[in-house]
């Protein structure tokens, strides 16, 4: 292992471990420095495919993002994604591995991947000067360490300085940094170097008698407080951070000015809800997360979302009258979009023979022609292509192209006068296009297996444009570029991290050089 390593740590869960690991790897990587995130293991039902069709969570590849390089399996060699109250899939190197309940995992598999982190971690090592780590939860998850590999366990085998976050935001950040380093023991603690109190808001000077307080009590240094950053939108892994997407409520305006209103249905294994978070950017949106059919009365477009559990999900929609609300919705010309397994639903059937999911077989939602197939083998993979439905909102001028990424169980197969909604080239595929999704006769209801779709600002332009124009609204006055925005908002995270923390001491903990122009900045902001 040749790079250097510095590891992130947090007093519990959504404290803000995967934000300040993104903003360290591009504090390091403006430093001049080769840098990577790496997170041995990571539980998330947000995830994305890197180049090479495998399958990774979304934090880190926002984090390789912040680093500016490509992500790679190999910044999270472990993924757990939740099937159940109790049991998750596990991912390794990409790629399905197995699917166990919570016991089975942690007290006899878990350490049997340790070799995979090792291989992934000397991998990473072996090409930059800094490795930026994430830890999970909380490291003084006393009934989960004696076979943590993400922890403290990583940290020793990185032999990396760490930093312990604690969310301000939340309360009791001070009981929660000083319960954390109590629980750990004296080796543990020899390697926590500094603490982070993340989401401050209000006057810092009434805080600072605390802080100097909790540095006596540690007897360790605090490296920073981070200002409560709103409006960021940067993708993180906690399903806790769908609560802090902005809910806007709807009233009953009429006016052709107002608002496109999208509701995202919450399934109960709702995943990837980042895929929506650049509809979320635009002025003439209101999207919000609905968890009530009746809800959808004022929503001019309904979106079905990804799910971990499709057949289950469904089986949720009907339960709940969700069903019935949709049918009125594709009977009076509404909206509809399925993305993924939300596309799968809108089918006539879904059928598991394998039982990836637990059962055999569930009748759609019969507004698409077409059945899906469980599959044992997940498809991974970036894809780009065209539309072929030339007809969708009424034939209003469509994008060139369109690009996201498949990360999905199953195969679907077009009945009778079916018509695909795309023809994709797969990253991994040189042998030809494929066809994806389907449309409706009438171009007002679709579903796609593309992931990431809204995030290209030609596809969402043209989205926004037609919706409103079938809903009857104004042409919107404005639209947004979304990748500007994603890098605007890693710059606006690096630049408040770096006035805050400590940069020369976290760069001496390292043994790097903090180059002159950022200290200064840094020095000159605190």
């Amino acid at each position: 292992m040749t790079a250097n390593a510095i590891m992130v740590l947090g007093t519990g869960s959504h404290v803000g471990k995967s934000l300040v690991t993104a903003a360290l790897c591009r504090i390091f990587a403006r430093a001049g420095y080769r840098v990577a995130p790496f997170k041995a293991q990571n539980m998330s039902l947000n995830s994305a495919a890197t180049p090479e069709g495998l399958e990774i969570g979304r934090a880190q590849a926002l984090q390789a993002e912040a680093a500016g390089v490509p992500p790679s399996v190999h910044m999270n060699p472990i993924l757990l994604k939740p099937t159940g109250h109790a049991s998750s899939q596990v991912i390794v190197h990409g790629k399905v591995w197995k699917t166990l309940d919570a016991k089975s995992y942690h007290e006899d598999r878990v350490l049997s991947l340790l070799p995979f982190v090792e291989e992934s971690y000397r991998t990473l090592a072996a090409k930059n000067d800094i490795l930026v780590l994430e830890g999970a939860g909380s490291p003084a998850e006393i009934n989960l360490k004696r076979n943590d590999i993400v922890n403290m366990r990583m940290a020793a085998l990185a032999n990396a300085p760490c930093l312990l976050t604690g969310d301000i935001d939340r309360g009791g950040v001070f009981a929660s940094l000083l319960g954390t380093m109590e629980l750990l023991d004296e080796e543990e603690r020899s390697r926590i170097r500094g603490f982070i109190i993340n989401k401050f808001r209000g006057d810092l000077s009434l805080l600072m008698p605390g802080v100097r307080m909790m540095e006596d009590k540690l007897n360790r240094p605090c490296l920073g407080v981070i200002p409560y950053l709103s409006g960021l939108l940067l993708d993180e892994e906690d399903g806790v951070a769908l609560e802090d997407r902005v809910r806007q409520d709807w009233n009953a305006d009429a006016s052709p000015e107002r608002a496109l209103r999208i509701a995202v249905i919450a399934l109960p294994s709702l995943s990837n809800f980042t895929d929506f978070d650049a509809l979320r950017h635009e002025s003439s949106v209101s999207l919000r997360y609905i968890s009530a059919p009746h809800e959808l009365a004022l929503a001019d477009v309904v979106i079905l979302p990804g799910s971990k559990q499709t057949i289950h999900d469904l089986r949720w929609l009907k339960d709940t009258g969700f069903a019935k609300e949709l049918h009125r919705i594709a009977d009076t010309g509404g909206t509809i979009v399925g993305i993924c397994g939300g596309f799968q639903m809108l089918g006539e059937e879904i059928r598991d023979p394998y039982h990836m999911e637990g059962d055999a077989c569930e009748i759609g939602l019969h507004l698409l022609p077409v059945r899906t197939t469980m599959t044992q083998e997940k498809i991974t993979v970036p894809a780009r292509g065209t539309l072929l439905h030339h007809s969708l909102f009424a034939g209003d001028e469509e994008p060139e192209e369109i690009r996201g990424y498949e990360i999905h169980l199953g195969e679907t197969e077009y009945l009778n006068s079916a018509r695909p909604f795309a023809l994709l080239s797969r990253a991994t595929d040189t042998t030809g296009t494929v066809r994806d999704g389907c449309a409706s006769a009438n171009g007002r209801i679709f579903g796609t297996y593309l992931h990431g779709l809204f995030d290209e600002d030609g596809f969402r332009h043209w989205f926004v444009r037609a919706a409103r124009a079938a809903a009857g609204l104004t042409e919107p006055a404005h639209l947004a570029s979304w990748k500007a925005h994603r890098e605007t908002q890693l710059n606006r995270l690096t630049d408040e991290f770096g006035r805050a923390l400590d940069l020369e001491a976290i760069f001496r903990m390292v043994k790097l050089t903090l180059p002159s122009a950022i200290s200064r900045t840094a020095v000159e902001a605190r």
